[in-house]
């Protein structure tokens, strides 16, 4: 899916490599501690909640809401000369918080507590970005 927003290559570290290969493959993964539970991000080999070195990657549902936003009007850096764009905290259903961008911009739905699902933009070296769409809450 392209949303129409400039696609920069992520900066990929040992850490978060799992995390871009997934989202290659259009799969929004998540790291979660094998000894309490507990799913998180930032992705990091210790747990934040038991401090377990125990981690893995799980599958996530790709839903959420919105958190908190902004409607970023004077694009710079890599979004330089793009048109105003939502820059989102999202509350994955599985509980992390990630910032992301929520598409489109105009869509009249936009607002703290709307539904969204992930969506992904193809980037020219291999990967992808997860953003998410406003969808109507089921």
């Amino acid at each position: 899916m392209s949303t129409g927003l400039p696609t920069p290559e992520p900066a990929v570290n040992p850490e978060t490599a799992p995390f871009w290969a997934a989202a290659a493959e259009h799969r929004l993964t998540l790291p979660r501690c094998d000894a309490c539970g507990e799913v998180y991000w930032y992705p990091r080999g210790i747990c934040p909640r038991c401090h377990s070195l125990d981690t893995s990657w799980a599958d996530a549902s790709g839903r959420g809401t919105v958190y908190s936003f902004t409607v970023m009007r004077k694009p710079a850096g890599d979004y330089a000369g793009a048109d105003p764009y939502v820059l989102a905290f999202v509350e994955l259903a599985e509980g992390p918080r990630i910032m992301t961008n929520v598409v489109p911009a105009g869509d009249p739905r936009l607002a703290v507590g709307a539904s969204v699902e992930v969506v992904f933009d193809d980037t020219e070296g291999g990967t992808a970005l997860p953003r998410f769409e406003l969808v109507d809450p089921e």
